[in-house]
């Protein structure tokens, strides 16, 4: 039987589903995740398994995070002929990964994670990788572009945002190559893309309070045309703003992750 075969359901339109069926793309994104022996793969959201057999065709092991109970056994079924499969059954926002690569044993301490992510949550799965980025080596993730673009803006952009300083503050963010609606089963309207996330050593990240700059960064883009004087009102005042190095009468958009960082570490008034 082949592995199609094995799936009966179609894509469910609440989920978000959008299955990945072109194997150059499948090809591109294995050879990008690159795995090596003694590597602890993750992937989130198997799906159809498009990813998790090639991955466990080259690596021989794989741990999948999948929420839709209707792929558990046609994933288990057909992985028997690639490799060895743990799925783990559960939304991944409630996933310790922490906790997920302790129990895996990993060489160095840290998972990797690869993963086609359903277009509805992207954010909060980055973020919740973000929270347990101690523990992860690096992230393979496709997204719509829109997002990727956004992630890995520079300052002036019209898509730099918070989304953009919170990734960066924390990781090096690298977009691979674009991956077009035909790719999928059903097609997206959108292009998607491949991006590549390196966590940062902590001594290069520099952020003090991970809460504190997390509120100065929310609050900067809250209103994107006001100046950090106005936007950051009750946050920090003009004083601060210059202490960091910064303009008082400049917008977020303007300023670069190193700015956020100095202007959060300074002490709240």
């Amino acid at each position: 039987m082949s592995d199609d075969e094995h799936f009966q359901s179609g894509a469910k339109k609440h989920l978000g589903q959008h299955f990945l069926h072109e194997k150059g793309i499948i090809g591109k994104i294995v050879q990008a995740v690159d795995p090596k022996p003694g590597d602890r793969l993750v992937e989130i959201g198997p799906g159809q398994g498009a990813i998790t057999f090639p991955l466990l065709d080259r690596h021989g092991a794989l741990t999948v995070i999948e929420f839709d109970r209707d792929l558990i056994a046609p994933l288990t079924a057909a992985s028997k002929a690639h490799g060895a499969l743990t799925i783990v059954h559960s939304d991944v926002l409630e996933v310790d990964f922490t906790a997920l690569a302790a129990g895996m044993h990993a060489q160095d301490g840290k998972i990797r994670l690869v993963g086609n992510l359903p277009y509805n949550l992207s954010s909060p799965i980055l973020f919740h990788a973000l929270d347990h980025a101690a523990a992860i080596r690096d992230m393979h993730f496709m997204l719509q572009k829109e997002v990727v673009d956004r992630m890995a803006a520079e300052p002036g952009s019209k898509v730099y945002g918070r989304l953009s300083v919170m990734l960066q503050a924390y990781c090096r963010v690298v977009p691979l190559f674009k991956v077009p609606p035909g790719a999928f089963r059903p097609p997206p309207k959108v292009d998607s893309a491949v991006v590549r996330m390196v966590p940062r050593a902590p001594g290069e990240i520099g952020v003090q309070d991970p809460k504190r700059f997390a509120h100065v960064v929310r609050a900067a883009f809250g209103q994107r045309r006001k100046t950090l004087r106005n936007a950051l009102n009750g946050v920090a005042d003009s004083t601060m703003i210059e202490a960091a190095g910064l303009r008082p009468d400049a917008r977020a958009e303007q300023i670069d992750v190193a700015g956020f960082v100095r202007l959060a570490n300074l002490p709240a008034a």
